[in-house]
């Protein structure tokens, strides 16, 4: 089977190596920023989509389609973002003779739909959040005002990765508000529907991690927690969750189990819900595609995610069975964004100058960087994933902060020292901390002496580094100098 990624960056790279593992050909798609992306580069061959703005390549539905069809692409895999949750990309993937691989198009278009999937979960039983289920296209009607307790979230209906989202506290700041969401999810989604769900307060975000194969069999995979948000998205995930109950573990499985069995899931999908500071939880979306957090999820079940996406879309069936799912250990993973925590977390652009990724036992590394790329900010700010897994919780967290040490990149601001200082705080290391955690942290910033010190010794590993490629240019050729070049030159920076 030949797949084509609809994808860019670390995700497409994760994808196209379970590909050449599985000895499916490997297809990577790239813009006009991405000539020499690592994926781009990796994969066993690359189709040109069109310019840098992804309205015109990532996002463009008839130029993937033209890219899978004249390279003979039997499967489209869209990774996360993009166009995973575009049910009118995987219709056309469909009757273009193509298998789509993730959820089948018209449960894209249900859980897409939050109101829709709140009501699904309603008639499967699950408990949500109260509430009208009454989308909101202009300012809240007069007798709808009536019904609204404060505070209040107002969500686009099309929404996802925490765009589309505001918070209002009174009556007066809402129909602000709404306007607000309304313009950014009409800029994200093309859709500019909300609707209000109360806020819960003191929340902790779950989401129980499923497979099915479309045909009546489904696999629970453990869930995470996603507590520590900034700005509503997530930074730093784990699982399982610290101090849950078995009890309540079992009861957010069977509802999520009840979810899939509705709607006759298809491939990867995760069921997120809220628990309240009494225990209490709330179903509040489905994400019908891989998350940017599976790694953690593949770390404590040994289960390869996307190798079960791309068996199932090959074979029709799953190779998994509950019986064989058993969790092993503690997973943590961070995110590191090319943003500026000292600058409010702006985007940061650059060149990446120096590059040193953590190992040892129990880490894993996600990340498309290498020395010399270039970073813009064209796309998503994140750039790497660090993954820290452990024999128990504590192993975990100890592993993480010795990956974030090691860790080293020149050229660009990075969130690593602040996220060292989330993962060294006591809310954190208690397993206490809850969605609005950030939204109170104040992280300590370096003294002058100390950040010089950092700086001296960045600067010192570069020097190191370009030295020691001068030397090694300067040594005699190698008898099988064009293939030892041709390696490397493919594999740029990725060690």
């Amino acid at each position: 089977m030949k797949v084509l990624v609809a994808n860019r960056g670390e995700i497409a790279l994760r994808i196209l190596r379970t590909c050449r593992e599985l000895g499916f050909p490997g297809v990577a798609v790239y813009s006009d920023a991405d000539r020499e992306a690592l994926h781009t580069r990796y994969a066993d061959e690359a189709v040109y989509l069109g310019p840098t703005p992804a309205a015109e390549s990532y996002l463009n539905t008839a130029a993937v389609l033209k890219a899978a069809l004249e390279c003979g692409a039997e499967a489209i895999h869209p990774g996360y973002g993009f166009l995973s949750e575009n049910s009118g990309f995987a219709h056309a993937v469909e009757e273009a003779g193509l298998k789509f691989i993730g959820p089948r198009p018209e449960t894209i278009e249900l859980t897409g739909d939050k109101l829709a999937a709140r009501r699904i979960a309603r008639q499967a039983g699950l408990p949500v959040l109260p509430g009208p289920d009454i989308p909101i296209h202009d300012a809240i009607p007069t007798d709808l005002q009536e019904q609204v307790h404060f505070p209040v979230l107002i969500k686009a209906v099309a929404g996802g990765g925490g765009r589309g989202i505001r918070l209002a506290n009174s009556l007066d700041e809402l129909n602000g508000m709404i306007t607000a969401a309304r313009a950014e999810a009409m800029a994200a989604f093309g859709d500019d529907t909300v609707y209000l769900e109360p806020l819960v307060q003191q929340a902790r975000h779950l989401e129980v991690q499923v497979l099915g194969d479309g045909n009546g069999c489904f696999t629970i995979i453990g869930e995470r927690e996603c507590s520590i948000q900034r700005r509503r998205q997530k930074l730093i995930e784990e699982s399982p969750a610290p101090g849950i109950s078995n009890k309540l573990r079992h009861k957010l499985f069977h509802d999520a189990l009840k979810l899939c069995e509705a709607l006759n899931y298809r491939s990867l999908g995760t069921v997120e819900f809220l628990l309240d500071d009494k225990g209490h939880y709330y179903f509040i979306e489905v994400n019908p595609r891989i998350q940017v957090e599976h790694p953690i999820t593949e770390a404590v079940y040994a289960v390869d995610l996307v190798a079960a996406q791309l068996q199932l879309a090959a074979e029709g069936s799953l190779r998994y069975t509950q019986d064989q799912i058993t969790p092993r250990g503690s997973a943590i993973e961070a995110r590191i964004l090319a943003e500026d925590p000292e600058m409010g977390f702006l985007p940061a652009t650059g060149d990446i100058t120096y590059l040193r990724f953590p190992g040892g036992p129990g880490i894993r590394i996600d990340s498309s960087l290498y020395t010399g790329m270039p970073v813009t900010a064209d796309y998503d700010s994140l750039i790497a994933k660090v993954i820290a897994w452990g024999e128990d919780r504590d192993l975990a967290i100890r592993r993480l902060r010795r990956a974030f040490k090691e860790l080293q990149i020149g050229g660009i601001p990075t969130d690593i020292d602040f996220l060292s200082q989330v993962v060294d705080s006591e809310s954190f290391i208690e397993g206490r901390a809850n969605t609005t955690y950030l939204d109170h942290f104040q992280p300590s910033r370096p003294s002058e002496e100390e950040a010089l010190e950092k700086e001296a010794a960045l600067a010192a590993a570069i020097l190191t580094y370009t030295s020691a490629l001068e030397n090694h240019a300067a040594q005699p050729v190698a008898t099988d100098y064009w293939q030892v070049t041709a390696w490397r030159e493919q594999m740029h920076g990725l060690i």
